[in-house]
């Protein structure tokens, strides 16, 4: 993930924004992580400070940094390299991605292609996108030639364009993030506003034996809901397979989420 950008129209760093209770940054790691399954790496520029990041979470220096996307990108590919075969780029100001969204990109990397790119929204969409790690030297060698635009990577490489027909023809995608929510980004102030004043995700609650839909962006905010204590969102079992206490796990559409007695 990517987050050494200027944010100059924002004004102010876009990882460190509030979302729900947490940040922004903490939010797309965790919906990366369940995304993809791993682990996340974060690039920023040097000595760039964070807001608290998730345990697990890896960060890496751009040791070029202010160089554009394509750089950054070269740098998270080449730490990755060994480690895993695709990942997927993210920025931090997507605060609807999905994970279903991420699933889907994820497999046009692994049906072949260098690279998942979506175009979706009125542009191509390469801060939410999935490359193979194999990129790394490509496109380290681009920006070393001043070729700092991602265009310049796609010509080199095997690039799945995924355009909305393409994205909404995904069972799984359609039904969570039938409107492509997944890539709004949020540039300006008002921009953020206008995402932070959404409604919360609906999502399933399971407590006590009974079941019902809720809004709810977190577990807390699922507890809360559901009128139970705080201290049962600590303690809480996501789509039937992931345990966590973290109180301030973000949710998705469709989630269910069963609190214990």
């Amino acid at each position: 993930m990517l987050v050494g950008g200027r944010s100059a129209r924002m004004g102010i760093a876009k990882a460190g924004l509030e979302w729900h209770g947490s940040t922004l940054l903490w939010r797309t790691v965790r919906i990366l992580e369940r995304g993809t399954g791993g682990p996340v790496l974060v690039v920023r520029a040097v000595g760039q400070a964070l807001p608290v990041l998730p345990a697990g979470t890896q960060v890496v220096d751009d040791p070029r940094p202010g160089l554009g996307p394509v750089q950054g990108i070269a740098a998270g590919l080449h730490t990755l390299a060994g480690r895993a075969e695709i990942a997927f780029v993210a920025s931090t100001d997507l605060p609807f991605l999905h994970p279903a969204f991420v699933r889907r990109v994820l497999r046009a990397v692994q049906d072949g292609a260098d690279v998942g790119l979506p175009v979706a929204r009125g542009f191509r969409q390469p801060l939410a996108a999935a490359y193979r790690t194999s990129l790394a030297p490509v496109a380290e060698h681009l920006v070393e030639a001043g070729l700092v635009k991602p265009a310049f990577l796609f010509d080199q490489c095997s690039v799945a364009l995924l355009d909305e027909a393409a994205l909404r023809a995904d069972s799984e995608l359609v039904a969570l993030d039938p409107d492509l929510d997944s890539l709004v980004n949020v540039n300006e102030p008002a921009e953020y506003e206008a995402a932070r004043a959404r409604p919360s995700p609906e999502v399933t609650v399971v407590a006590e034996g009974h079941a019902q839909r809720l809004r709810a962006a977190t577990l807390a905010e699922a507890a809360a809901a559901a009128g139970l204590a705080t201290g049962k969102a600590a303690a809480a079992v996501l789509n039937g397979e992931l345990t966590t206490a973290e109180a301030q796990m973000p949710l998705v559409a469709g989630d269910v989420v069963a609190f214990g007695a």
